[in-house]
């Protein structure tokens, strides 16, 4: 169910990144973000917009957030599905985060199915979906469904980025310091965050550890015959394979 990202650059994934060639640096790109469920078609233009993409989940769970839940047109109208959690504590990271019901994933595709049946391109993802989900009613972490679910994806929209964990990393108490040691030590020339991460990340650390930073820009996603009665951009990106098909690249360069 776990498979194999390859890496978007031509040189060993592990390698020591203080070996990589020079110009092997200076393009790798690097973006850090925790896992959501079946997360919208922004969170996989960041993931392909970067040689290595890091599911960073050794950080707080937030309740009522991306983490365990997103949106489907549900009847012509966006509605939350959401996987139920167990949270007992404030300081219980995503990692940690564990399953309250095994039965949310029959659950889920049947909602799934009901929702888009109909929809054009529905077929061609349905049978890989559906055995997935089967597979993950006995996962009990959110961390590995989520995981499993991206890795699935990606493949469906032929994504190459490398997908590794932040639980390979060594990482220091500050929040923005994390970020730049996972930087350094998978040799990124730079770091790509999602604009959000403006309110708190402070650049010029970036720039003293030799990093540049880029902001990934969601607004000029174009609108695609969505089975809805008002548009909606911030729904599962499952909403865009089941309706607009397998052409993500030429979706997002606008080319339809």
């Amino acid at each position: 169910m776990y498979m194999k990202i390859l890496a978007s650059y031509d040189v060993d994934p592990e390698m020591d990144p203080k070996l990589l060639p020079l110009n092997q640096k200076m393009l790798k790109k690097v973006a850090i973000l925790q896992s959501n469920y079946i997360p919208w078609k922004g969170y996989f233009d960041l993931i392909q917009s970067v040689n290595t993409f890091v599911i960073y989940d050794r950080v707080q769970f937030t309740k009522n957030d991306w983490r365990n839940r997103n949106k489907l047109i549900i009847n012509g109208k966006a509605n939350w599905i959401t996987v139920p959690v167990l949270h007992k504590n404030l300081a219980q990271t995503i990692e940690e985060t564990t399953v309250a019901n095994p039965k949310w994933a029959s659950k889920h595709w049947k909602t799934i199915e009901q929702a888009y049946s109909k929809a054009r391109y529905f077929k061609i993802y349905a049978e890989r979906l559906k055995e997935t989900y089967i597979q993950l009613s006995t996962e009990t972490h959110l961390s590995k469904i989520n995981m499993a679910l991206i890795m699935l994806i990606c493949d469906f929209l032929d994504i190459r980025t490398e997908i590794i964990t932040d639980n390979r990393f060594d990482l220091p108490e500050n929040r923005v310091d994390k970020l730049v040691t996972i930087c350094k030590e998978t040799g990124a020339s730079t770091y790509v965050s999602g604009p959000a991460a403006k309110s708190y990340i402070d650049e010029e650390r970036f720039h003293e550890s030799g990093i540049n930073l880029e902001w990934m820009d969601y607004s000029h996603y174009p609108q695609y015959d969505q089975i809805s009665t008002e548009f909606d951009h911030f729904v599962s990106v499952l909403d865009l394979l089941f309706c607009y098909g397998p052409d993500f690249q030429g979706y997002i360069r606008g080319e339809k």
